[in-house]
């Protein structure tokens, strides 16, 4: 057989590598690929791993952000806030596990960026500058400037910051292609809610203590497509008007619908004109909502967050009908972390460590257990098995089922707030001060 000339060689080698590249799988939102804690394609994943062990790569990330890592088929992208000088006081809280629930202020500007890391060598690429904030509200000590994870659609990565501005990359590039300024309210407590693609579509919950609305941007250009403003009655109190849900898009009855959780109600909207088709409300003082809702078997399940929080389960009605409550429970409700159904049941871990499994269609506690430590991720199904992380650095796997099965607790350095992605044999999983790719050896 003739030798190749070294053209040959290289072009072979190049299509090999596009058609890996390819292959691989991608995460391209916060909790997967249908916004709801799955991993469907994950395989062969760790049950147990440390700083000594399973650790493919560790790549420390400049800055402060809470964002959740989105895959695409090379590189793993995320967001940070570089603050440029905070007070030794908010230091200080920071590190002692900020308990105080008041929000902290940061004095001087902070800049907000995109940080690209190589899916296979662990090597942060890019380390984009999007804007820069000069004046930032004050901030909540459990939260960042960088807490909305990024989404990407079509090669761009849309990257929202609340208040202070959304921009869009180009992903092949690195480049900017533009930023929008124009969508303000008042968080009081820094930014939260993650943003949603559909279509053309860029979806993003605007819920302040000022104003409350749900605004769409076309991808291409950053400008605004709608604008519906919340329609539901609320509370006098402003800090009862806020929220930073995240909206989850679901097919139903023929059409998809924008479920979209805020203070005191839950809203339908048809995603392509921002109409609204319903409203619930939630029958209890419901408001700072955080978890992002998840359905099944024409059930979705939210938490009403703070004060007295419960786990609500709304039928969804058909054509015209109105959607309707059909059970409440307030056993290890979430104010943060975002519920998960697997088959049957419904898990839901408290911000205290609680974890409580229910049946979807009663709210039938089968069990509840412990974990230990504070909780701000949401709980990721993979490969048969949960894995939820807390703001110590641990993470409990569980085997999901009717009876309570812990496999393994695994420790890292540094503390969790995202959520993890799970794509091929990998996790992706960051702390609040690098990333990791998880992975046996």
């Amino acid at each position: 057989m003739p030798a190749r000339s070294p053209a040959v060689v290289v072009m072979v080698a190049a299509l090999t590598a596009w058609s890996a590249a390819e292959a691989a799988e991608v995460w391209p939102q916060w909790r997967g690929p249908e916004g709801q804690g799955h991993a469907d394609t994950a395989h062969d994943l760790p049950v147990t791993w440390s700083e000594a062990e399973h650790v493919i790569w560790k790549t420390p990330l400049p800055g402060r952000g809470w964002s959740s890592p989105v895959l695409d088929a090379a590189h793993a992208w995320m967001t940070t806030a570089l603050e440029s000088a905070a007070s030794e006081a908010d230091k200080a809280q920071r590190l002692a596990g900020a308990k105080n629930p008041q929000p902290l202020q940061v004095s001087g500007p902070v800049t907000m960026r995109a940080l690209c890391v190589d899916r296979e060598s662990g090597r942060l690429v890019h380390d984009i500058e999007l804007f820069t904030a000069h004046e930032p509200q004050p901030i909540h000590s459990l939260n960042s400037y960088a807490s909305p994870s990024p989404v990407l659609a079509g090669g761009r990565l849309f990257c929202h910051f609340g208040d202070y501005g959304t921009a869009c990359v180009d992903t092949a590039s690195a480049r900017v292609a533009w930023v929008n300024n124009d969508l303000r309210l008042n968080h009081e407590n820094g930014p939260g809610s993650t943003p949603v693609v559909w279509g053309d579509l860029l979806i993003v919950h605007c819920d302040g203590s000022d104003v409350q609305y749900i605004v769409a941007l076309d991808q291409a250009t950053g400008r605004v497509v709608w604008k519906t403003p919340r329609s539901g009655e609320l509370q006098d109190n402003p800090d009862l008007k806020k929220a930073y849900g995240t909206p989850l898009i679901i097919p139903f009855d023929g059409r998809d619908v924008l479920l979209s959780p805020a203070a005191d109600w839950v809203y339908g909207y048809d995603p392509a004109t921002g109409r609204e088709l319903w409203r619930v409300n939630y029958g209890v003082l419901g408001f700072s909502i955080v978890p992002r809702p998840v359905a099944a078997e024409g059930l979705a399940f939210l938490s009403t967050s703070f004060t007295k929080p419960e786990m609500l389960a709304v039928r969804l009605g058909g054509g015209d009908s109105q959607p309707e409550i059909v059970w409440r429970q307030a056993k290890g409700a979430p104010t943060m972390s975002s519920p998960l159904v697997v088959g049957e049941e419904l898990y839901v871990v408290s911000d205290k460590g609680i974890m409580t499994c229910l049946d979807i269609h009663s709210g039938e506690v089968h069990w509840t257990s412990r974990l230990g430590g504070n909780f701000s991720s949401s709980p990721l199904f993979a490969d048969g098995r949960i894995y939820v992380g807390n703001r110590d650095g641990a993470t409990f796997v569980i085997k999901p089922g009717k009876d309570y099965e812990l496999l393994a607790t695994n420790q890292l350095d540094g503390r969790i707030f995202a959520t993890p992605a799970a794509v091929d044999r990998a996790l992706y999983l960051r702390t609040d001060t690098a990333l990791y790719r998880l992975e046996k050896r």
